[in-house]
């Protein structure tokens, strides 16, 4: 039976900053050793309060110190910067052990279990050079990352769920894999195990090309990794990009190739019959219908970002550009959502409704 709910993405927790200005951040980027019941980390403050720290880690991961937990706060002669390469190689192989091998592909840095020949990473790198394809054809700069990419794939949906929750992340039995933010990593887990059927093979490239979206878009000024992005456009974006069109548009040039016909599907069937223009509008303000509605709320996510993209390209982008310019660590209230989409795009939702439920009817 095939998984509808193929990934997730975990999003940054405003743990200590929730409705606080960054003031703290510190934007020279030093490097500083911070001691804690844990054990020592480097790193540079994100955020600072008197509740604790948001600190950047040299690998990349987001670490949240709470005042009673940070013993020792030092600050160190060299400025930030991410570990080399080949030491996050031996980091992630000490940390995983001698069941997984880690390779490199360009960007990344990707841990697989013993026995799986899939050249993952250079997957991975594909779908890297795909996207930046995209964007420079589109007008908009990429930021170079600023860490290398890293993914962990699991051999088995036991051994991915286990580590998952390890980690504080919270997925059900329907989810194939994630990127968190926090982390900075993807996890997923091969449902093929190295061999199996058409669908395993579709679902979990679908999965590993979602979650390398959202990795990349987080890692390169795309999205806003310090804070909060609208889900409807974090998770449409992500979409887009499972459709071979969009992922390989060397080899893929029709627009029927860009379109994701499992969400098309879904819209056309689920959603459009009852579809009201202020759904949309609540789409763009606020996160809610992820939650009332979640297989309607990512068919209409895709919907929206693939009408726009198509049909208003620069706007598209431009939109992009200031929800990742929205300040770090603070809430994204529905007002702020609503008055940025409405500064590109117009505050007319009912036309916005008919010309995307038009030009989704469309489509074949």
């Amino acid at each position: 039976m095939r998984i509808m709910i193929v990934a997730a993405l975990l999003t940054l927790p405003l743990h200590l900053s929730d409705g606080l200005p960054a003031a703290a951040a510190d934007t020279s980027r030093k490097t500083f050793e911070l001691d804690t019941r844990g054990g020592r980390i480097e790193g540079t403050p994100l955020v600072q309060t008197d509740r604790g720290i948001e600190l950047l880690s040299r690998d990349g991961r987001i670490f949240t110190i709470a005042t009673d937990d940070a013993r020792r706060l030092k600050p160190l002669p060299s400025p930030f910067e991410t570990y080399p390469t080949a030491v996050l190689r031996n980091h992630l192989q000490d940390e995983l052990g001698r069941s997984f091998r880690v390779v490199g592909s360009g960007h990344y840095l990707v841990a697989l279990p013993l026995g799986v020949r899939t050249n993952w990473a250079e997957r991975f790198e594909e779908l890297y050079r795909s996207f930046s394809l995209y964007f420079s054809v589109r007008g908009f700069p990429l930021k170079e990352p600023p860490f290398p990419f890293i993914a962990i794939v699991w051999p088995n949906q036991e051994s991915y769920l286990r580590a998952a929750r390890a980690e504080g992340s919270n997925v059900g039995p329907s989810v194939v894999g994630h990127y968190s933010p926090v982390s900075n990593r993807i996890m997923l887990y091969d449902m093929s195990a190295g061999q199996g059927g058409v669908e395993e093979l579709r679902e979990t490239n679908a999965t590993l090309i979602h979650e390398a979206t959202h990795q990349v878009a987080f890692n390169t000024g795309v999205h806003q990794r310090f804070g909060q992005s609208p889900r409807w456009l974090v998770e449409g974006l992500g979409m887009m990009f499972e459709a071979p069109g969009v992922s390989n548009s060397r080899a893929h040039r029709r627009r029927e190739d860009r379109i994701n016909r499992d969400r098309l599907s879904y819209f056309q069937k689920r959603v459009a019959p009852t579809h009201k223009p202020d759904r949309l509008q609540e789409l763009v303000s606020s996160d809610r219908l992820f939650a009332s509605d979640p297989l309607g709320a990512y068919a209409e996510a895709w919907a929206l970002s693939f009408y726009l993209v198509e049909t208003e390209p620069r706007k598209y982008c431009e939109y992009l550009a200031l929800t990742a310019r929205h300040p770090p660590f603070r809430a994204y209230t529905p007002a702020e959502r609503l008055a940025d989409f409405t500064s590109v795009f117009g505050d007319n939702f009912r036309m916005h409704d008919a010309r995307m439920m038009r030009f989704i009817a469309d489509l074949r």
